[in-house]
């Protein structure tokens, strides 16, 4: 199963979405459109999850596909 991750940059002035947590995939200037793209990734590579992770790395939410 794959992980997509979404995270904040350090200053939190855009989100990353990141495979399986190493390799940064996209920069998004919203958190929304880092979410939506996220689950596109994983609709496609199923079956999959997207962790919506919070700046101190810790997991506020995750989706399964």
């Amino acid at each position: 199963m794959k992980t997509f991750s979404v995270v904040p940059n350090a200053d939190e002035t855009s989100w990353i979405v990141k495979l399986e947590d190493v390799a940064p995939e996209e920069v998004y200037g919203s958190k929304d459109d880092a979410i939506s793209a996220a689950e596109q990734m994983a609709k496609e590579h199923t079956p999959s999850k997207v962790e919506i992770r919070d700046k101190d790395d810790n997991i506020q939410e995750e989706k399964n596909f």
